[in-house]
């Protein structure tokens, strides 16, 4: 098999592939990897097959001599197709690390993995070839889903914030303007934390247009200002809130509480997971325990996004 670095002229079999492989995202199409290109140094890698197929790929970038698996993206790894054995995956792992070495760019591979839970077949594949070339796992955050499948009962402290809000007529709405959310947002992250958002308005309405069915915004409106609200990504069975945020109002009236009640009720028979993200700090050492008890106040339970090291030296 051959490993070659992505060029340009991979972009539309990089993107079929994404497409129909069993362990991808959205956020793997170039469209969505090269929005912000200017940050990042692309080093992803393009695996084909004897015959030039591509068998699999890696969305990947480079930082002072090592591989990261893409510092850009939330998540990422080696992404192959459904029909891929563990030999195979083995091989390609084996081809990747003699490719890297012989480049004498890289030191160490930051292997950043792809939750299960956003897989569309059994795809651990990784996992062994990740203990069989030595990677150490070195960072692990908790992040907080419901199985809509199976979903727990809502803590009766969340349920009193959506009554409040239903009380004092707070609507739900789907925003097609992201304008009045990411001023919420933009202002609550700035008064708490001191940070804007990792997006610029600017870049998520060039993401939303590139991925209009994947990328959407729904807002709490109180007579018609947006007082609470939620961005979520969209993929085949999963649902995530990639940015959360509520105003003074809406933490006086209920109003996230009941923009996520409603998006639960949306989704719950038409996805398998609603993703809440991260809710700890510090590379995965300390847990955010107001952040995670809120998530967990929905029936969220535990799933961890794992990170390996491996040393090429």
């Amino acid at each position: 098999m051959d490993v070659a670095l992505y060029n340009s002229s991979d972009q539309v079999e990089w993107n079929v592939f994404v497409s129909n492989a069993k362990n991808s995202h959205f956020m793997f199409h170039r469209d969505y990897i090269e929005y912000h290109g200017d940050r990042f140094t692309d080093f992803s890698l393009v695996v084909r097959s004897e015959k030039g197929e591509v068998i699999a790929i890696i969305p990947a970038n480079i930082s002072n001599r090592t591989l990261h698996s893409h510092q850009g993206l939330s998540f990422g790894g080696l992404c192959v197709k459904k029909n891929a054995t563990i030999h195979s995956v083995l091989d390609i792992f084996d081809s990747i690390i003699n490719f890297l070495k012989s480049t004498n760019l890289v030191d160490d591979f930051i292997y950043k993995r792809l939750p299960d839970f956003y897989t569309s077949y059994p795809s651990q594949e990784d996992l062994y070839a990740l203990f069989k070339v030595g990677a150490k796992l070195y960072r692990r955050d908790a992040s907080v889903a419901i199985d809509l499948r199976r979903p727990l009962p809502m803590s009766s402290m969340r349920k009193r914030h959506v009554k409040k809000a239903v009380k004092n007529n707070v609507l739900f709405c789907e925003d097609e303007n992201l304008s009045e959310f990411w001023l919420l947002l933009t202002d609550v992250l700035r008064s708490k934390y001191g940070v804007g958002p990792v997006h610029s308005l600017s870049e998520m309405n060039k993401l939303r247009k590139s991925f209009p069915g994947n990328i959407k915004c729904f807002t709490a409106r109180k007579d018609g200002v947006v007082i609470a609200g939620t961005l979520v990504y969209e993929t085949a069975d999963v649902v995530h809130t990639q940015y959360l945020a509520s105003g003074v109002s809406g933490r006086e009236l209920g109003g996230l509480d009941f923009v996520i009640l409603e998006l639960i009720q949306k989704y719950s028979s038409i996805k398998s997971y609603f993703d809440f993200g991260i809710s700890t700090e510090e590379e995965g050492t300390v847990i955010n325990e107001g952040l995670i008890s809120q998530k967990e106040g929905f029936g969220a339970r535990t799933l961890v996004h794992d990170f390996f090291r491996l040393s090429l030296v």
